[in-house]
């Protein structure tokens, strides 16, 4: 950069004539003050102001140059010790089995006991089989003798409602047909009682609970009721049921097939 020095009687005056000399403004240049302007008394002892102007454009300073730090010499990857090769255990051998004793021959298992029917049983067989053919059913027959002189029928199959038919009316004719059949020409005479998909215990509990019904409404209005026609054995179960409710009393009426029970209030039955 360039400077010049000018004085004048003050600072201002000094800094007016340095711009002129330049042909700058004030704000294109830099302004040092090298000695204030002295008055002095009466004159003596003043002195002028005189003042440095610098211009131009300043150098521009060199970079500085990082200074990198110093690489430090990476250490050698030292080399692994070695290990020992350790053996690994062996397996311990299986123990020897000692060779087992023969075994005996087992006996062939004894095949099942056959029921054998006897004489009545293959009667009531032979007569269901046939009448089964007839109707055109799959059913088939399966006879236990159940007491000495009493034979129990179960039909077994699928779809055996026909057999049993409304109200068991149809399996209760297969019944008596049965009956008379293996009785006809006997002089000691047996009882055979049919049965399908378990209708004979659902229809005892179905009256039985008829019965209790009908006897609650006996003992409140105080009036018989009479039941729908039944056949013995439906009639056995209704007498059954309520020979020992207190309060009622039970009877049968008409003739077959439309013999009724007949339950009536009796106060004195306790």
């Amino acid at each position: 950069m360039s400077y010049i020095d000018v004085t004048g009687k003050t600072e201002e005056e000094a800094i007016r004539k340095a711009l002129e000399q330049l042909h700058m403004d004030r704000d294109d240049v830099s302004v040092e003050i090298l000695e204030r302007a002295k008055s002095g008394f009466l004159g003596i002892g003043s002195s002028p102001a005189r003042v440095r102007v610098t211009y131009g454009q300043e150098e521009p300073e060199a970079p500085a140059v990082p200074v990198q730090p110093e690489k430090k010499p990476e250490p050698r990857p030292q080399p692994k010790p070695e290990q020992p090769k350790t053996r690994k255990p062996e397996p311990p051998k299986a123990p020897v089995k000692a060779p087992e004793p023969p075994k005996a021959a087992q006996a062939p298992a004894a095949a099942p006991e056959q029921y054998v029917l006897d004489d009545n049983a293959r009667r009531i067989t032979e007569f269901l089989t046939g009448l089964l053919e007839h109707m055109d059913s799959p059913a088939q027959v399966q006879v236990t003798e159940t007491e000495k002189g009493r034979y129990s029928v179960v039909l077994e199959g699928q779809k055996l409602g026909q057999l049993i038919g409304r109200r068991g009316e149809t399996l209760d004719a297969i019944q008596q047909l049965t009956n008379y059949a293996v009785n006809s020409g006997r002089e000691k005479r047996i009882r055979v009682h049919v049965d399908a998909e378990n209708y004979r215990a659902k229809r005892e509990q179905s009256l039985e609970s008829l019965a209790r019904k009908v006897a609650a409404k006996v003992t409140r209005y105080r009036r018989s009721v009479t039941l729908e026609p039944m056949n013995a054995y439906e009639r056995h179960v209704i007498h059954a049921a309520l020979q020992d409710v207190p309060g009622v009393n039970t009877y049968s009426i008409g003739s077959e097939p439309n013999r009724r029970v007949v339950v009536s209030y009796d106060r004195d039955k306790r």
